[in-house]
């Protein structure tokens, strides 16, 4: 027994899976990325009772560790979403920031959020260089000729003493 559809309900299938298909891909791409931070973990470093040694061994190896002197740790997490081919857009973000003493004790533990992400819009897609500016078949075809030509330091140099 075979089952054929009329032509109105057969358009309005193919027209119900295309939408839906369609609509399948606007939904939106989360993502986490960084380090993921446990609740419990992170009460129990105290500051004055541990270390660099304690806190990489319940925290894990740190996200950032600051430039100068190593006395501060980052642990940043973040969370972005982002619909189709758009650019990510961070929606949260925690870092943890452990500072340390001269000794390596931990002296104070502080926690930010999304407030501190920055913002930046380059200006322009290219840089721009000093010279000509050639075009794409200039690039392709400009040294046509030149290879061997009197004045390059080829082989046609004109000088026969010239390798």
């Amino acid at each position: 027994m075979s089952v054929t559809f009329r032509p109105r309900a057969r358009a309005a299938i193919v027209g119900l899976t295309a939408l839906g298909i369609a609509l399948g891909g606007c939904a939106p791409l989360r993502s986490h990325q960084g380090y993921i931070i446990d609740a419990d973990l992170v009460n129990a470093i105290q500051p004055g009772v541990d270390n660099r040694t304690s806190v990489q061994q319940t925290l894990g190896k740190p996200t950032i560790v600051s430039e100068f002197g190593q006395k501060d740790w980052y642990y940043v997490a973040r969370d972005s979403r982002n619909l189709n081919f758009q650019k990510p857009k961070v929606k949260d973000q925690i870092t943890l920031k452990i500072s340390f003493d001269d000794a390596g004790n931990v002296s104070s533990i502080s926690r930010g959020g999304v407030q501190q992400v920055a913002q930046i819009d380059p200006y322009g897609k290219t840089t721009p260089t000093l010279g000509k500016k050639r075009s794409f078949f200039e690039d392709l075809f400009g040294n046509i000729g030149t290879v061997g030509a009197a004045g390059t330091g080829g082989a046609a140099s004109g000088d026969p003493t010239q390798p």
